[in-house]
């Protein structure tokens, strides 16, 4: 298979024939990749199961994995699903579109196959011009989970998914970057009190506002048992993950505030870097701006400034994959405050090394 690329022009303002080709390939069966506002999809009928084994075998993700339907406007989510509530409906008018994954439970109109066999269905309504007008022309809800192999740091440009999907998928759909670089926030609405299921850019404090109770599931803040059905994407399986082994340091009273902790772990991340340098490996430090002339060896990178957390969650991936291509073979990281933003941010570093985390 040759996998076609569309660059659009201006992905702001996104020309339908630039796209039309793109909607036909997934109103029959086949696969796109496409910018989201959070990261790069990889999309597909969303009510064809065929269409949804092709995105489980071109990413070699497990089939108990669920997929997100993409929607384009209010009015395509209540085919999807058996039930709206009112609690859901608040979160839809407060978040929709942009970067907000709710669960619902199914209508019979959606196969298990896109579902990972569970009785409810993931849907999400993006804010990208690109995706929200292929969605809206293919005429179909789009599953699309990231547009990368299953396990590796999610792609948040065109040339991401070119290096993973290349020859596995029929096109590419280039909007250029992405904007806020880590996934969906996922909130279960099934249940009686909505359950944070995956961090994101909508945060708990944002969901709070609106809500008032808000509860997080356990899976979000460390490893999960292997016989556990994953309810929403990101929740069980490695994720994120460079070729690298990664290690977070993080100060072990969680004050990453104040100088002296700050210094404590940096510290740290010299120190742990500097010992792997001296055995001859190649080694990536992931720092901030704040904090990068700490660090005289190495392959040292800003993953962005401390006081924007913004920057850090849109340079998340990228810089993970530039490693990769750096052929590092151990990463040390700061971490960052988990509140806020900083909540996904930590969840995806923390994932990505296998909750490796070294506490000073």
């Amino acid at each position: 298979m040759k996998t076609k690329v569309i660059e659009i022009e201006s992905p702001q303002k996104p020309r339908d024939e630039e796209l039309l080709e793109g909607a036909r390939i997934l109103r029959e069966g086949g696969l796109v990749a496409f910018p989201t506002e959070t990261v790069y999809g990889l999309g597909a009928n969303a009510l064809d199961e065929e269409a949804a084994r092709k995105i489980y075998e071109a990413k070699g993700r497990p089939s108990d994995n669920p997929l997100i339907a993409h929607v384009s406007a209010m009015e395509e989510v209540y085919p999807l699903v058996s039930q709206v509530s009112e609690k859901a409906k608040k979160l839809m008018d407060a978040f929709w579109p942009g970067p907000m994954t709710l669960i619902f439970p199914k209508s019979d109109l959606v196969p298990y196959g896109t579902t990972g066999g569970l009785d409810t269905v993931a849907v999400r309504m993006p804010s990208d011009p690109v995706a929200n007008r292929l969605i809206a022309l293919a005429g179909v809800p789009v599953a699309a989970p990231s547009a990368n192999t299953s396990g590796r740091p999610s792609p948040t440009t065109a040339q991401h998914v070119l290096q993973d999907m290349d020859g596995r998928i029929d096109m590419i759909i280039d909007g250029g970057p992405v904007g806020i670089g880590v996934e969906s926030t996922i909130v279960d609405v099934s249940v009686e009190t909505p359950t944070v299921l995956r961090p994101g850019a909508i945060t708990m404090e944002m969901l709070e506002e609106v809500l008032g109770e808000v509860q997080i599931d356990p899976a979000i803040l460390g490893p999960v048992s292997a016989d556990l059905r994953p309810k929403a994407p990101g929740m069980k399986y490695k994720h994120y993950a460079p070729k690298a082994d990664l290690t977070l340091v993080e100060p072990e009273d969680g004050d990453m505030e104040s100088p002296d902790s700050l210094e404590r772990m940096t510290e740290k991340v010299r120190q742990l870097a500097e010992e792997k340098l001296a055995e001859g490996f190649r080694v990536g430090i992931i720092c901030t701006d704040e904090s990068r002339q700490t660090y005289p060896k190495g392959l040292v990178r800003s993953i962005g400034s401390r006081t924007r957390r913004e920057t850090v969650a849109h340079n998340l991936y990228a810089l993970l994959r530039e490693f990769d291509d750096l052929k590092a073979d151990y990463i040390f990281s700061e971490s960052f405050p988990e509140d806020h933003l900083g909540q996904a941010i930590m969840n995806r570093l923390s994932k990505a090394a296998g909750y490796h985390i070294v506490k000073v």
